[in-house]
């Protein structure tokens, strides 16, 4: 599967108050992962797991950081990770129009960019 927007849920099911987690030193190395774009930490509530949701280049880069480093990471912790694929392409109309940033300014004329700034500003 050829895809340029590929979303990952991860979850590891531990329980790790964040504030207790030093997440600079994690960020660093996640940052070495092929195709990662981005990352959005994620805290459970009143469960304190810990997991994020993240933006990838491929299926395969997705896939094998899953494999890889996120696996590697619930193993060092002692949880049970859990972990979902997401197509980016197929969602990407209808994330556009509810002013997702994950596609804010993806393909995007500047008029169009601008009216979505604005429309999100009256959202706010």
């Amino acid at each position: 599967m050829s895809l340029s927007k590929v979303f990952l849920y991860a979850e590891i099911q531990v329980s790790i108050p964040f504030g207790a987690i030093d997440w600079r030193p994690i960020d660093v190395e996640m940052k070495k992962n092929p195709g990662l774009k981005s990352k959005t930490w994620l805290a459970g509530l009143n469960t304190n797991t810990i997991g994020g949701f993240y933006e990838f280049d491929s299926v395969a880069n997705a896939d094998a950081y899953a494999r890889g480093y996120l696996a590697e990471a619930a193993r060092r912790l002692g949880g049970q990770l859990s972990v979902k694929l997401f197509d980016g392409e197929v969602t990407a109309a209808a994330s556009r129009a509810i002013h997702s940033p994950f596609y804010a300014s993806e393909g995007a004329s500047p008029a169009v960019a601008e009216a979505q700034e604005r429309a999100t500003a009256v959202d706010a």
